[in-house]
């Protein structure tokens, strides 16, 4: 059986501006990065911006088990089975952090016959947005502290600095470092912070802002810390937006690759869902819009943590509405939620099934709240039994939802027809009456409350001391209208990853909260969620290697 990197590297791809053209790009709308990947220039959006927008399908999943989901795997496969059956498609997806790709995850760019290319490209540097970003977050930090060794003007309390550190690699040992030491030319000696990259504001900013313009207010109204008044200090009061905004110029460009079947995909922006907002910029997504007739994007991990925060964040802000959200499981993987160790989920097994559909079950009913029509996919496996299926089919019928079988690993394009099929029937015959979980004028405090007993089946939510009073500043700035942004496990619906299923009886506990005010949203710390991730004890870094002709091994 061949690997991914090899079907991907097996893979004859169409030079960009061939997949370009078929969407009305010319080469004079893009800015090449060799033969097979580009940006779009901001003159494409000028042409594009009052043609209508096509349908927009939101692909999510249960959440995350070691048995597997793909959820990018299905966005891909179904692009491309959408294609083929004659309907102008494109995909907007997220661009993979490297912290996963050498740490346990792997690569982001789908599986088998369902990825986009070239994948090595894109699970490595890409277009460099992602080192933009890191080098924005950085320079912003360096002229804070420069700015308290030069004399600290605007009277920093060096205690109530928020601003960390990023790197987009996962490093446990920079959660919680100390600079500054040496001599008294070396700065003043303080604790620091970092976070993986996709954590980032700047990350989150990137993908909401709409032009230039939009970018630089924002960055302007990023708050680094507070002065000993307690007011708080911006970006903008130490004249970091200008530089900010120069490192970032290209990289609020779109970049437009192609699947392996050569459907366009605009990969921008990639932020986490479980520590930030987990969608693909505004502009891949509207830019897509004016271009497709059918746009088919992501949100990352399970819909408890991608699709909220799509549907309560993205959409809110960029004025998006959703026509369809495709829902994707594994039988595998509801055996896992059933209580089924791992290497036994190749053995039928419908009391586990039944056990574990829940989870399946509580994503359904999450959608529904939010008015969207839902089609629930399976990707096969070959341990898979007709009983299995027959089961699932008929539950996610009862619920009132579509379903359908994807072979799209196995099989590409082809083997998503009968998805594509379920989708463009449901866009045709359903219609989307979107509407957010909450409104802006809820005080966060309800809409935390709101996220956490709708969305994830709590019981009520318990602060820690360091969050309440994180709340109240964050309500008297003047705040409490942002909407929430839950950093919480990707494995459980609960705040606690050993709780598989459908948990009762339940606390969310909410540890700290602090505003990202420059992206337009607060962020409500969970569990023990970390913003900072470690590798694991055998890295995938271990296995990846190149050699003397420059052909990358160990990627997936």
């Amino acid at each position: 059986m061949k690997t991914d990197i090899q079907i991907a590297q097996e893979a004859e791809m169409l030079p960009v501006k061939e997949v370009a053209a078929v969407y009305g790009i010319t080469e004079d709308d893009l800015e090449l990065y060799g033969k097979y990947k580009a940006k779009l220039t901001d003159e494409l959006w000028e042409k594009v911006k009052d043609r209508p927008d096509g349908k927009l399908v939101l692909v999510t999943a249960i959440n995350p088990t070691p048995a597997g989901e793909g959820k990018t795997t299905t966005s891909v496969g179904l692009g491309d089975a959408l294609k083929r059956l004659g309907k102008k498609t494109m995909i907007a997806l997220r661009e993979p952090s490297l912290g996963p790709c050498f740490g346990i995850k792997g690569g982001a760019a789908g599986g088998g016959y369902a990825q986009v290319v070239p994948m090595e490209d894109l699970n490595l540097h890409f277009t460099g947005d992602f080192h933009a970003i890191t080098s924005a977050n950085n320079l912003l930090a360096a002229l804070l502290d420069n700015h308290i060794q030069q004399g600290n003007a605007l009277g920093i309390d060096t205690r109530q600095i928020l601003w960390k550190r990023c790197l987009d690699m996962n490093d446990r040992v920079l959660r919680n470092v100390v600079v500054g030491l040496g001599a008294k030319a070396d700065g003043v000696v303080r604790e620091d912070h970092f976070v993986i990259t996709v954590a980032s504001e700047i990350m989150a900013i990137l993908c909401l802002a709409s032009d230039m313009d939009d970018l630089k207010e924002r960055l302007g109204r990023i708050i680094v810390a507070y002065n000993y008044a307690g007011e708080p200090v911006t970006a903008a009061d130490l004249h970091a937006v200008g530089s900010m905004a120069a490192l970032l110029k290209d990289a609020i460009k779109p970049n437009i690759i192609q699947t392996l079947e050569h459907t366009g995909a605009l990969v921008h922006g990639g932020p986490f869902a479980n520590i930030a907002h987990g969608c693909n910029s505004v502009r891949a997504t509207k830019t897509a819009l004016k271009l497709a007739d059918i746009v088919v994007t992501e949100a990352g991990f399970g819909a408890d943590l991608g699709a909220e925060k799509f549907l309560d964040i993205k959409c809110r802000k960029a004025g998006l509405k959703p026509d369809a959200v495709v829902l994707v499981a594994t039988v595998r993987a509801l055996k896992y939620n059933g209580g089924v160790p791992k290497n036994e989920l190749g053995t039928e097994n419908l009391e586990a099934l039944r056990k574990g559909i829940v989870n399946l079950e509580k994503h359904i009913e999450n959608i529904h709240k939010y008015h969207v029509p839902v089609v629930v996919t399976l990707n096969s496996f070959t341990s898979d039994t007709e009983a299995e299926y027959a089961f699932i089919k008929q539950f996610c019928e009862e619920k009132g939802c579509e379903f359908a079988l994807s072979e799209v690993w196995a099989k590409g394009g082809e083997g998503g027809e009968a998805l594509a099929q379920k989708v463009i029937t449901t866009l045709e015959t359903k219609e989307s009456h979107y509407e957010a979980l909450y409104p802006d004028e809820m005080s966060l405090k309800d809409k935390i409350r709101t996220v956490a007993t709708e969305i994830y089946g709590a019981d009520g939510v318990s602060y820690a001391p360091a969050a309440e009073k994180a709340l109240a500043r964050i309500e008297e700035m003047g705040f409490g209208n942002f909407p929430v942004c839950m950093a919480k496990t990707q494995y459980s619906l609960s705040d606690d990853q050993t709780k598989l299923g459908r948990p009762a009886g339940f606390t969310v506990n909410v540890r700290d909260v602090y505003v990202s005010a420059g992206a337009g949203f607060v962020v409500v710390l969970t569990g023990a969620i970390m913003t900072m991730p470690g590798l694991p004890k055998k890295p995938a870094a271990e296995g990846i290697d190149v050699n003397a002709e420059g052909v990358i091994t160990g990627l997936f």
